[in-house]
């Protein structure tokens, strides 16, 4: 596909980043030449000078060929206005980064559809959503759901006292009930596996399986973990991810705010319904002990800075909080933060590319994740009518060694994939597989 992105900022950057593995022809619009050069030297793509809302530049970025045109800049004034004119100067298929919720209500998305954009992206209201589902299942790292519910991707970490340290895959199925889930990656340090049956579960392994919402709690006892109820929530950060995750989960929890803009505290509690909000730095503790700790459920740290939200979820972390979300958006940091048992990490980038990628894959992908601890992707496909997965039963397909199937959902039925399980036209199939995997994958439920 030709693709031309207007922005080089961090999700512009990430989003390069991961379409050029996938050969792509990247075109990177932006007013910045030094951050062009320093990335264009880093990756395989082109770019162009100039802004965004210039016919000019984006003429010369080629959008009355592109196959998509993405704008993820800062300012979304710029990102809308770029993409009407992206649209009217040819573009197939666009897609504008906002910062406004209203934008995302039906009647808005409907006129802004009709004047040229196609899609919108909220990053930090899709974050704050991934936040507010991680807490209903305390105990994992990751949790995703596919087909609205009835199949779930879960991330758990193998401590000392999990009951399938050094048992193989077919071990462990011949002792828990493995027909209602399946084990479809092992991160074991910087390396990710997509597990056989030989291959053995490792003290410190994160292990991700694909399963019915039924299975979890022997997931759990498998993996030596137990869930806690999840009552008083504590969030730092005051940002737009803080306020949203915040909105969200006010409705059904004891939520308290921690702030350190005292102006920004007085906005927040005529914005918010039943929210507490201090005026405090998430790492004082001795303001932590007088809002009672011990008694938090859940510590959520989303400031502007991943140093401070690292640090404040190891304190918490210390001082008993059995659950912890720090927001980590220097990728450098992500490796370290979870090799320390930080807990759940949340990255606007990879979630706002995420959501962008699965425009790319010319084939119907839904719910599409890339894995915050990993650089693999776990998403929902649809097979198409006489394509080749549709041919023969999976033991059967030679099906790319670094991509598993996890499950399949067939008229509302959920089947966890097994060698003999076959995949019909229209199936929704839910997928994980590692970068070099993707095309071969996307081949098998087109073609």
């Amino acid at each position: 596909m030709n693709i031309v992105i207007a922005g080089a900022g961090e999700v512009g950057t990430h989003l390069a980043r991961m379409l050029s593995k996938q050969n792509h022809r990247i075109m990177l619009l932006d007013s910045d030449r030094e951050k062009l050069e320093l990335i264009e030297s880093q990756l395989d793509i082109l770019y162009v000078v100039g802004s965004c809302t210039s016919t000019g530049a984006l003429r010369d970025a080629g959008v009355e060929r592109c196959d998509l045109y993405v704008a993820v800049n800062p300012e979304e004034d710029q990102n809308i206005t770029s993409t009407i004119l992206a649209k009217r100067l040819g573009a197939k298929q666009t897609i504008a980064r906002v910062n406004n919720s209203e934008y995302l209500e039906e009647e808005n998305r409907e006129y802004l559809k009709s004047i040229g954009i196609n899609s919108l992206i909220y990053p930090e209201r899709l974050a704050a959503e991934e936040i507010t589902s991680t807490l209903k299942t305390s105990g994992s790292r990751q949790i995703h759901e596919f087909s609205d519910g009835r199949l779930q991707f879960i991330s758990i970490k193998l401590r000392e006292n999990a009951p399938v340290l050094d048992m193989t895959l077919v071990q462990m199925a011949g002792r828990y009930a493995a027909e209602h889930f399946r084990v479809v990656a092992i991160k074991r340090g910087e390396k990710t596996i997509v597990p056989r049956g030989n291959d053995r579960f490792m003290l410190d392994d994160m292990i991700s399986i694909v399963a019915k919402p039924s299975a979890i709690p022997e997931i759990f006892e498998m993996c030596g973990k137990r869930q806690h109820e999840i009552r008083n929530v504590v969030i730092v950060g005051g940002t737009r991810v803080g306020v949203k995750t915040a909105s969200l989960l006010e409705k059904s929890y004891n939520v308290k705010l921690i702030e350190p803009n005292r102006d920004r505290c007085i906005l927040l509690a005529n914005k918010l319904r039943s929210t507490l909000i201090i005026n405090g730095s998430g790492q004082d503790l001795a303001l932590l002990r007088e809002e009672g700790i011990r008694n938090t459920d859940a510590f959520i740290s989303v400031t502007d800075s991943s140093e401070i939200n690292i640090l404040s979820c190891l304190l918490a972390k210390k001082l008993g909080v059995k659950k912890s979300i720090a927001q980590v958006e220097n990728v450098d940091y992500i490796s370290l933060a979870e090799s320390i048992g930080l807990g759940t990490l949340i990255n606007t980038k990879l979630i706002a590319a995420s959501r962008i990628y699965g425009h790319t894959m010319n084939v119907h992908v839904q719910h599409l994740r890339f894995l915050t601890y990993s650089e693999a992707e776990v998403f929902e496909i649809t097979a198409g009518a006489g394509s080749r997965i549709t041919r023969r039963p999976l033991a059967e397909m030679h099906f790319p060694e670094n991509a598993t199937i996890g499950g399949v959902i067939r008229d509302g039925r959920v089947i966890i994939a097994k060698g003999d399980t076959r995949v019909l036209s229209g199936d929704n199939v839910v997928v994980f597989a590692l970068p070099e995997a993707i095309k071969k994958v996307v081949k098998l439920f087109r073609e």
